[in-house]
């Protein structure tokens, strides 16, 4: 068979070596031809034209602080110690009281946590001091 007939196998945006199956790199400015890498097939330029190239990211690629406070966790709480009745206006559904309890999760020269559960719909939520 000639292997100038042989095309790359195109899947996606991507080309692929016909003969060994590697990944075939862009051609530079002006080059007519990619070499393969490993088994030295040639292939023309011309392959990689009316190619439309996407990219996707997945949204937790790009960390921002708007999104991680989307993300924050909130629990239900019910009965149990409900710890101190305070004047916190809910996030959830604007009550203006809330139950309070404090604890120290992270290292001791750092601030604590505290944990607020709304008195009204039982939204749970916390802010590091």
């Amino acid at each position: 068979m000639d292997t100038a007939s042989v095309r790359a196998h195109k899947i996606g945006s991507l080309l692929f070596c016909p003969t060994c199956g590697t990944l075939l790199s862009l051609p530079k400015d002006e080059e007519d031809t990619v070499t393969c890498e490993q088994c030295g097939h040639v292939e023309p330029a011309s392959s990689y034209e009316d190619i439309e190239i996407t990219t996707r990211s997945h949204p937790d690629a790009f960390p921002s602080a708007l999104r991680q406070k989307r993300k924050t966790q909130t629990k239900r709480h019910e009965g149990g110690d409900q710890g101190t009745l305070v004047s916190e206006k809910c996030p959830a559904c604007g009550h203006l009281s809330a139950y309070s309890k404090e604890m120290q999760l992270r290292s001791a020269d750092e601030g604590s946590t505290i944990f607020y559960t709304c008195a009204s719909c039982k939204h749970g939520w916390r802010v590091n001091n």
